[in-house]
């Protein structure tokens, strides 16, 4: 009996051997510093995209087109002339006019000469007087009405598709020609009315398009509407973003994330947090010494975004967590680390390195 106790405890010496040194050796783990970083509380939306100006330019009288000085898609400069109408007659009334005009300049001034030799009465010189100021108000009427047969840019942009021939005969209010500013883009949304405390014109926003899928553009809120719809119970947003390649254009669907309430917050991965019922918990790497060690620490959960997680409270900024190997990592403990990820760095890098 004795033998066979004796060889009992030395089999099982042998089997904890292992399992005891296991014990003992550190886990390796990967460690992150926490940021201070720009955080955010996100509102999503979305809005439709305005030319900053826009126009549909129309005839205001009936006349067959003469020129048109543009082309498709063409950039032209405010007061450039774009259509011209057949003005032939309304140019002949002119020179009519004018003509009249000058006819009577010379009846007045031959009825000053003879007012000056006290050879004409002074009603004489008056009449003509009246005669001219009226051939002069029928001159400017001529040339306001000749300034219908020319349609111009009212403000710099880009003209839209031609769909008239020289020739062509517009009547008044007829569609001729689409002009859009677009170096700067409105861009309008609306948020449910609890959110309306929290906006204001000036705050920045991102959005993002199917037609550029990996591209984001940012903008900031312009203004905000008066009035909430009492059906919806939403307010309207105007936004504008700076669009100096016009590859936006009027009419496009976009995704906005308005960031509310901007400030500088602690931030770690999500995969550095431990939840446990109602409260989160980190691992906190002390480096301090030789041999890192581990100090679990609460902390108060923010705002969570792709990836990572706001801290409130329990954390400052570069303090090191355990961001990978969390399973074989216990208060208290003492670790081996493998090395800290960021930017340049990431946690399959670390792993194939230690190889």
């Amino acid at each position: 009996m004795p033998l066979l106790c004796r060889r009992l405890a030395v089999t099982l010496l042998l089997i904890t051997a292992p399992i005891a040194s296991l014990a003992q050796s550190e886990p390796s783990v990967i460690g992150v510093r926490a940021m201070l970083a720009p955080w955010s509380d996100p509102i999503e939306a979305l809005g439709t995209l305005r030319a900053d100006e826009s126009v549909t330019l129309s005839a205001t009288v009936t006349d067959t087109i003469a020129d048109i000085n543009f082309q498709d898609g063409q950039r032209v400069t405010e007061g450039d002339t774009l259509i011209r109408l057949q003005d032939a007659e309304e140019q002949a009334r002119l020179r009519v006019a004018q003509s009249l005009r000058d006819e009577r300049l010379n009846a007045l001034g031959r009825a000053s000469e003879l007012q000056n030799r006290n050879l004409a009465a002074r009603a004489d010189v008056e009449d003509n007087q009246s005669r001219v100021d009226q051939a002069e108000a029928e001159i400017a009427a001529l040339r306001a009405r000749l300034a219908d047969y020319r349609l111009t840019a009212p403000f710099s942009g880009r003209v839209g598709i031609r769909n008239l021939s020289p020739g062509a005969l517009v009547t008044p209010g007829m569609e001729l020609v689409t002009l859009d500013k677009l170096d700067v883009m409105k861009l309008d949304f609306s948020v449910p009315e609890t959110y309306l405390s929290r906006l204001a014109p000036g705050l920045s926003l991102s959005a993002t398009t199917a037609a550029y899928p990996d591209e984001v553009f940012n903008g900031e809120i312009a203004s905000l509407g008066t009035r909430v719809d009492p059906v919806t119970r939403s307010i309207g947003i105007r936004a504008e973003i700076d669009n100096p390649d016009e590859r936006l254009r009027p009419g496009m669907l976009m995704e906005i994330v308005v960031r509310q309430q901007p400030r500088q917050s602690v931030v770690v991965p999500e995969a550095a947090v431990q939840p446990n019922g109602n409260r989160h918990f980190v691992m906190l790497i002390d480096d301090h010494e030789s041999t890192p060690r581990l100090r679990q620490q609460s902390v108060e959960l923010g705002e969570r975004r792709a990836g990572e997680v706001e801290i409130n409270e329990g954390l400052a900024a570069n303090d090191i967590v355990v961001v990978h190997g969390l399973q074989r990592a216990g208060d208290g403990q003492a670790v081996r680390l493998m090395g800290l990820i960021d930017e340049d760095t990431s946690v399959r890098e670390l792993l194939e390195a230690d190889r």
